[in-house]
C-alpha cells in the first residue's frame, strides 16, 4: 500500500519537514531489535540537526527520527488528505533483527 500511496504523493517530496505539517515516509532504524513502523504517518513537532520529531499517528504517540534512517524523503500531506490516510492500514510493524 505505501507504494501506491507514495506515487499518489509525488509532487510532495519535502527533504526537510516543517513544524505543524503532516508527512509520511518509509523509515528504517539502525537500533538493533526495536520495533517500528516502517511506513509513519506524523504531525512534525521539532526539526532538529540529527532529524526530526513528531507524533506517529500509527502508533499514537511521539517519535523521533533520524537523517540517515530514512529510506524515502518524507512527502508532505495535506490536512484534507489527512483523514483518508488515518483510514488506511499502511503502517508496517517490524522489529529490526540488524
Amino acid at each position: 500500500m505505501m507504494e501506491a500511496i507514495l506515487t499518489i504523493l509525488t509532487d510532495t517530496p519535502a527533504p526537510i519537514p516543517q513544524v505543524g505539517a503532516y508527512y509520511t515516509f518509509s523509515y528504517k532504524p539502525k537500533t538493533p531489535r526495536i520495533k517500528y513502523d516502517s511506513n509513519p504517518l506524523i504531525a512534525c513537532t521539532g526539526v532538529h540537526k540529527w532529524g526530526f520529531s513528531g507524533i506517529n499517528y500509527h502508533w499514537g504517540d511521539h517519535r523521533n527520527y533520524t537523517w540517515q534512517e530514512l529510506v524515502t524523503n518524507p512527502y508532505l500531506v495535506y490536512p484534507s488528505e489527512l483523514g483518508d490516510l488515518r483510514s488506511i492500514p499502511y503502517q508496517n510493524y517490524k522489529i529490526n533483527n540488524s
